[in-house]
């Protein structure tokens, strides 16, 4: 086989892979962990299911490759999102385009997200572990955040932030469970959101 054969190859078989784990981040955030199937998955991707064990070991290999994608994709959109932002942005404002960048990751863009933060109490806790390293490293992000905004004079000076901290990751992330687009617009959550910073939390 030539080289380019070989390449040809190669990305052919990386597409594949990269649908498969798509289909099941859509499966898994809608059907659970319990009830996804590897035949539903297969049906997403358009494949066999017998061919998925070519790129994964197990439901399970698959399962964990889907909720440490989520927890690593939604970490890397809020650092980009806040990245861009311009040196004058203050650390308050930061903590509100988190907000932003967060949830409308969460709700609308990524299915990784939404299975990763759906089923993280459904899981056996081995597929846990490395999902689990990903978010410790989100946390910290936010939690440098809420300092920063603190040391600033933006925050209240007897917030505990550990503890708000965890309240707004915690009631972002259980929006998924319960948001209905037909009823409140992602706009009026974020919104809301924000006020629960601003209000909540603000000096």
């Amino acid at each position: 086989m030539s080289q380019a054969s070989e390449d040809g190859a190669t990305a052919k078989s990386q597409r594949t892979r990269q649908r498969i784990l798509d289909a099941a981040a859509q499966v898994l955030s809608r059907k659970g962990y319990a009830g996804t199937r590897l035949t539903d998955v297969a049906d997403v991707a358009g494949v066999q299911a017998p061919a998925i064990y070519y790129y994964f070991g197990s439901r399970d290999d698959l399962v964990e490759e889907v909720m440490w994608a989520g927890a690593h994709r939604v970490r890397v959109h809020v650092e980009e999102v806040i990245a861009a932002m311009p040196d004058e942005a203050t650390p308050l404002d930061r903590i509100l385009a988190a907000v932003d960048a967060h949830l409308r990751y969460e709700l609308q863009i990524s299915d990784y997200t939404t299975a990763s933060v759906r089923n993280a109490g459904q899981v056996p806790e081995h597929l846990r572990v490395r999902p689990a390293s990903e978010e410790a490293s989100y946390s910290r992000i936010w939690r440098d955040l809420f300092h920063a905004a603190q040391d600033a004079g933006e925050l209240r000076p007897d917030l505990d932030i550990n503890i708000f901290r965890l309240l707004l990751l915690g009631s972002m992330n259980w929006a998924v469970e319960w948001w209905n687009p037909r009823t409140r617009s992602l706009d009026d959550l974020v919104r809301q959101t924000q006020d629960l910073v601003r209000h909540g939390a603000g000096a």
